[in-house]
């Protein structure tokens, strides 16, 4: 048994045979993949690819119609509540409230992951600390620069002391001093959890520096598998070439130009990009 075996102990999540569909248009369409607990995966691929749609599964956003998602061994399909609890999200779109003060969003997360009452006020201080947002905590999230806003949601998914935590697009937007620090927290947890990361992203070097693995995801499946060198030097190798290709040149050959004409969600995904973008930015 390897350890890309779905069933190979260690494997923090495990998707054999997940397909969804929209309508006649299959999204992810027989996705065969395994995250090694403690490891970060990046989920790369161009829009329309399936990524967003197979973490919706992964964290039961989504129904399982076909095939098998394992979070910790737990059935996402059967134990979603028991999936729920192992994992912490952060979708592409914002969603700490403006309204609230830091340390309520936080709060009001704990409450919705069902931390006992008794932990919450340390989980939410523990949580906003690991992010170096303890001074700004008490702030309306409104008045946040947008690295605090992504520090905050990850404070937000943290506070339930996840397994697996989960990032859409985590930076999007972000210029790239904030971009470093979101990851300098990332690691920081990582480091005194072992916590599991699956990403996705759409910047290269993001994943070429951060990733121990990736999967290059284009037409609802993974086409491409493994460390960032690997990839690299698959391809020069089949190029024939000594110079070592990029993360990017890589990413452009699974994908070709990126485009997906099977149909209009890739405007929408972009639509959504751009919102969150001048949202945060």
């Amino acid at each position: 048994m390897t350890s890309d075996d779905p069933a190979a102990p260690g494997a923090a999540l495990t998707c054999t045979g997940l397909t969804y569909a929209f309508g006649g248009t299959r999204a992810v369409d027989g996705l065969d993949l395994t995250v090694r607990e403690g490891e970060v995966f990046g989920l790369l691929g161009p829009n329309g690819a399936g990524k967003t749609t197979a973490i919706r599964c992964v964290t039961t956003l989504l129904p399982v119609p076909a095939g098998a998602v394992r979070v910790f061994g737990y059935d996402a399909a059967r134990e979603r509540m028991e999936v729920r609890r192992t994992i912490g999200y952060v979708p592409q779109r914002l969603s700490a409230d403006s309204g609230l003060t830091g340390r309520e969003n936080v709060v009001l997360f704990a409450r919705v992951f069902d931390v006992p009452r008794r932990e919450r006020a340390g989980r939410v201080a523990h949580a906003l600390a690991a992010v170096g947002l303890t001074e700004a905590a008490d702030r309306l999230a409104g008045t946040y620069s947008g690295g605090m806003v992504r520090r905050l949601e990850l404070a937000q998914a943290l506070v339930s002391e996840p397994r697996l935590l989960i990032l859409d697009e985590p930076t999007i937007g972000l210029d790239p001093i904030a971009r470093t620090g979101v990851w300098e927290h990332i690691d920081s947890v990582r480091a005194a959890t072992g916590m599991t990361v699956l990403l996705t992203t759409h910047y290269m070097d993001e994943a070429d520096q951060y990733c121990d693995r990736v999967g290059l995801m284009h037409h609802g499946r993974v086409r491409a598998l493994g460390t960032p060198a690997e990839l690299r030097r698959g391809l020069a190798e089949r190029l024939g070439t000594d110079t070592v290709p990029t993360l990017e040149d890589v990413f452009r050959d699974v994908a070709g130009s990126g485009l997906d004409d099977r149909t209009g969600g890739d405007f929408r995904d972009v639509r959504s990009t751009r919102r969150t973008a001048r949202r945060v930015g």
